[in-house]
């Protein structure tokens, strides 16, 4: 099937043509039509599968074609609500692509940035706003957005915006959306909080289900070095020698443990850096600008922070920490392969994230390829619940202390230190 056979109107075709797309993805083909008939869709699809696409053209035709009867300012005419900073980014990019032979004009909210330029934009007026729930609400409280005007609203990535306690923001913004509206409403995973929330916003959807959680893309391909913990940063330096590596994602379990992987990165003239919460939106976008750009070789993440990355022939992911979730994995090695692009994942396993494999492997329902020219071996154990708990102890009593160092020390060079504090 081509993108023509779809029944897209020209401008969106020839946009699509500058963006190389020749053949619409499974969830593309199969929404599309549906979308363009005026269907509410309840979609299941993972990551690196197209989803943006699959709402954002038809959405973008149905307006074309309602400019032709209107006048007057732009109002809101479409709404997606996503969970991330990012992701919201990344559809308000992929809306303005489509769209360029158009006259469809997009803004995006979110959080974490002054609002000046978010409001300036939407006073000049816009079809289709792209918003984070939070920053959506602050502005609809402020008198900045009505959504009396919308016709056409998708919920993007619904299983995420639960797992980060969105639910009661989703019910506020629900409340005030029209009722005579087409809805649209995507999930990677569809557990039965999801599916009742579906209810309450899609009328007779139309089920498009694509590309299940527990499957991996064939064009990814998958390989395992085993090591001992201790030898995790010197093995993933040996890795990084393959001058193939151009461009890496790596995920980190941890905020700290970015970080500190960044600067291990940086010691060894490796040009990298860091996304996660505790940066500023600021410093994500600078990080991501570079890393699309080639600036930067290697962007270490959080799950949380790499939802929504989404980056042209990306070919490699590197599992820092396994992740102890095997759905994750799926959707992290999702990053590369997409739209039927070559992809390579690399996981680096210590011996207590044995089990997460085993358990990754079970849900795909394949080995992971083992690396045997392997520098640095897995030769440690596994510790048993003794030894965990030890260590976890000892973990403590070295936070303890340091903390307890550091008070004492800003004590000392600030006698009113710990009375301020109080």
């Amino acid at each position: 099937m081509k993108f023509e056979d779809l029944k897209l109107i020209p401008s969106l075709l020839k946009a699509l043509r500058d963006e190389n797309y020749t053949e619409p993805t499974s969830i593309q083909a199969k929404s599309i039509p549906l979308v363009l008939n005026g269907e509410d869709v309840l979609g299941s699809a993972q990551t690196g599968t197209g989803k943006t696409a699959a709402f954002a053209i038809p959405i973008i035709q149905h307006l074309f074609n309602d400019q032709q009867n209107s006048k007057g300012k732009r109002k809101i005419s479409s709404l997606v609500i996503t969970p991330t900073r990012e992701l919201a980014i990344q559809i308000g990019e992929s809306f303005t692509a489509y769209a360029k032979y158009t006259n469809v004009k997009n803004t995006v909210v979110f959080g974490g940035v002054t609002q000046g330029s978010q409001t300036s934009a939407l006073r000049q007026g816009v079809d289709v706003l792209v918003a984070t729930p939070g920053r959506l609400l602050d502005l609809m409280n402020q008198g900045y957005i009505s959504l009396q005007d919308v016709k056409y609203f998708v919920l993007d990535e619904a299983d995420r915006m639960l797992d980060m306690g969105f639910i009661h923001d989703i019910k506020k913004i629900l409340a005030k959306l029209p009722k005579e509206r087409q809805s649209l409403f995507f999930s990677a995973t569809m557990p039965q909080n999801i599916l009742d929330l579906s209810k309450q916003i899609l009328i007779n959807p139309k089920k498009v289900a694509v590309d299940p959680v527990s499957s991996t893309a064939e064009t990814i391909q998958q390989y395992l070095y085993t090591t001992n913990r201790g030898n995790k940063k010197d093995l993933l330096l040996h890795i990084l020698k393959n001058s193939e590596l151009k461009q890496v994602l790596l995920f980190s379990r941890t905020k700290h443990g970015a970080d500190r992987i960044a600067r291990n990165l940086r010691k060894k003239k490796v040009e990298c850096a860091a996304i996660h919460g505790d940066k500023s939106q600021n410093q994500r976008q600078k990080a991501l600008y570079e890393f699309k750009a080639g600036k930067i070789r290697v962007l270490v993440a959080t799950d949380i922070a790499a939802r929504g990355i989404d980056i042209d022939k990306l070919r490699y992911v590197i599992n820092y920490d396994i992740p102890n979730e095997p759905e994750t994995y799926v959707h992290r090695i999702g990053r590369c392969g997409r739209a039927r692009e070559e992809g390579t994942s690399i996981s680096i396993c210590e011996p207590e994230e044995n089990v997460y494999i085993r358990d990754i492997e079970k849900l795909i329902k394949q080995k992971i390829q083992l690396v045997s020219d392997n520098p640095f071996p897995q030769t440690d154990k596994p510790m048993n619940n003794v030894e965990k708990k030890e260590k976890e102890k000892e973990k403590q009593q070295r936070k303890q202390e340091f903390f307890a160092n550091r008070n004492k020390k800003r004590g000392s060079q600030n006698p009113g230190f710990r009375r301020n504090k109080r």
